[in-house]
């Protein structure tokens, strides 16, 4: 089964509840605090957009690259509305092609998480590094061991509105550290009649120690890590952590 497919449609719909806008200001200030005021930010998995049309309303030139057509054509839809000149790519993160150097790239929402062995995040580091301008910033985040563990592994979440529903069934196991989601979509199409779509997700859960290891042989530096919720020092229960590399050569 393809991720986010169908999901895609409904998508916004259930992630209305995600703070984007603070997501945003949060990636503008530690861009501003570099003296990165403009010039060209890509966003790495940027699904439909929410992110990408934020950072170029405060001024960026934007780049999203994720690897759904589906998710890319919602985001498109926004770039029409918007009129905000971003260019949308459909490409696997850890093969991804830019036209040249960035000054910074971002990536939100546990997109990374996706990247199933560590051999594939060090891939993916590798290019981020390598399309980074000279001291350019990757800003990204990473749900916790913690997270799949305790709030998510072995769990059902469900929610119903008017125009979709969904069950969203979790499987962890602890030794591999791989989390599959078994979501079940419930959408709602002409004369109220409902159809069911079914779509399956696997992500990783990388240790802290791995994911520094991973920057460090990338030949990123890794220059500070938050907790991505709080913004504060990292905790036990912390569930995603935000962390800051930059690029010190190619």
């Amino acid at each position: 089964m393809e991720q986010y497919t169908n999901f895609a449609k409904v998508y916004d719909l259930f992630m209305d509840n995600v703070p984007y806008d603070k997501w945003a200001e949060r990636i503008r200030d530690i861009l501003h605090k570099e003296n990165i005021f403009d010039g060209l930010i890509c966003d790495l998995g940027c699904g439909t957009g929410a992110i990408t049309e934020r950072l170029a309303n405060i001024g960026y030139d934007m780049i999203g690259i994720d690897n759904s057509y589906d998710m890319l054509d919602i985001a498109m839809e926004k770039k029409y509305a918007s009129g905000n000149d971003i260019l949308y790519l459909c490409q696997d993160m850890r093969e991804f092609e830019l036209y040249g150097t960035v000054r910074a790239i971002v990536s939100g929402c546990d997109s990374l998480n996706y990247i199933q062995d560590l051999s594939g995040l060090e891939e993916v580091f590798s290019l981020v590094n390598n399309y980074l301008d000279p001291g350019g910033l990757f800003i990204f985040d990473m749900n916790t061991v913690y997270k799949y563990q305790n709030i998510l592994g072995e769990n059902t979440f469900s929610e119903v509105r008017d125009q979709a529903a969904f069950i969203w069934e979790n499987t962890y196991d602890n030794n591999k550290r791989i989390n599959e989601y078994d979501l079940n979509l419930f959408i709602k199409l002409e004369n109220d009649i409902y159809k069911r779509f079914e779509e399956r997700h696997v992500q990783r859960a990388y240790t802290f120690d791995e994911i520094v290891s991973a920057i460090n042989s990338s030949n990123m530096q890794l220059e500070k890590y938050l907790d991505a919720d709080t913004y504060g020092d990292l905790r036990e229960n912390t569930e995603r952590i935000l962390f800051i590399a930059r690029e010190k050569g190619k």
